[in-house]
Protein backbone atom coordinates (compact mmCIF):
# COMPACT_ATOMS: atom_id res chain seq x y z
CA UNK A 1 0.00 0.00 0.00
CA UNK A 2 0.99 3.13 -0.51
CA UNK A 3 2.08 5.88 1.93
CA UNK A 4 -0.60 8.47 0.62
CA UNK A 5 -3.24 5.97 0.33
CA UNK A 6 -2.10 4.80 4.11
CA UNK A 7 -2.49 8.49 5.45
CA UNK A 8 -5.71 8.47 3.98
CA UNK A 9 -7.38 5.55 5.41
CA UNK A 10 -5.65 6.07 8.70
CA UNK A 11 -7.72 9.78 8.38
CA UNK A 12 -10.93 8.20 6.85
CA UNK A 13 -10.82 5.51 10.28
CA UNK A 14 -10.34 8.68 12.71
CA UNK A 15 -13.46 10.50 10.54
CA UNK A 16 -15.64 7.56 11.40
CA UNK A 17 -14.20 7.35 15.19
CA UNK A 18 -15.17 10.88 15.33
CA UNK A 19 -18.88 9.83 15.45
CA UNK A 20 -18.68 7.44 18.43
CA UNK A 21 -15.81 7.56 20.57
CA UNK A 22 -16.08 10.34 23.38
CA UNK A 23 -13.12 12.41 24.66
CA UNK A 24 -12.69 12.24 28.61
CA UNK A 25 -12.10 15.90 29.58
CA UNK A 26 -11.85 16.76 33.65
CA UNK A 27 -12.06 19.71 35.37
CA UNK A 28 -10.77 20.80 39.06
CA UNK A 29 -12.24 23.58 41.01
CA UNK A 30 -10.36 24.68 44.43
CA UNK A 31 -11.09 26.88 47.22
CA UNK A 32 -8.47 27.58 49.62
CA UNK A 33 -9.25 29.20 52.87
CA UNK A 34 -6.52 29.83 55.09
CA UNK A 35 -4.15 26.33 55.18
CA UNK A 36 -7.71 24.18 53.91
CA UNK A 37 -8.11 23.13 50.72
CA UNK A 38 -12.37 22.01 49.39
CA UNK A 39 -11.71 20.84 45.67
CA UNK A 40 -14.41 19.05 43.51
CA UNK A 41 -13.64 17.55 40.26
CA UNK A 42 -15.99 17.41 37.19
CA UNK A 43 -15.63 14.44 34.26
CA UNK A 44 -17.09 15.11 30.82
CA UNK A 45 -17.39 12.78 27.91
CA UNK A 46 -17.78 15.01 24.66
CA UNK A 47 -18.11 13.55 21.09
CA UNK A 48 -16.69 15.80 18.41
CA UNK A 49 -18.82 18.51 16.46
CA UNK A 50 -20.19 16.54 13.92
CA UNK A 51 -18.70 18.74 10.98
CA UNK A 52 -15.60 17.91 12.43
CA UNK A 53 -16.34 13.82 11.48
CA UNK A 54 -17.57 14.83 8.09
CA UNK A 55 -14.74 16.67 6.94
CA UNK A 56 -12.03 14.18 8.68
CA UNK A 57 -14.38 11.46 6.35
CA UNK A 58 -13.95 13.73 3.25
CA UNK A 59 -10.34 14.33 3.31
CA UNK A 60 -9.60 10.66 4.08
CA UNK A 61 -11.49 9.01 1.48
CA UNK A 62 -10.05 12.32 -1.26
CA UNK A 63 -6.38 11.27 0.23
CA UNK A 64 -7.13 7.58 -0.01
CA UNK A 65 -8.34 7.84 -3.65
CA UNK A 66 -5.96 10.10 -4.90
CA UNK A 67 -3.04 7.82 -3.26
CA UNK A 68 -4.48 4.67 -4.42
CA UNK A 69 -4.19 6.16 -8.16
CA UNK A 70 -1.56 4.81 -10.05
CA UNK A 71 0.76 7.63 -11.54
CA UNK A 72 1.73 7.42 -15.40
Amino acid sequence: MRPLALVGLIVLVLGILAFFVPIPRSNTHEAKIGNTSIGVTTEHNQKLSPAVGGVLCAVGAVVLIAGSRKSA
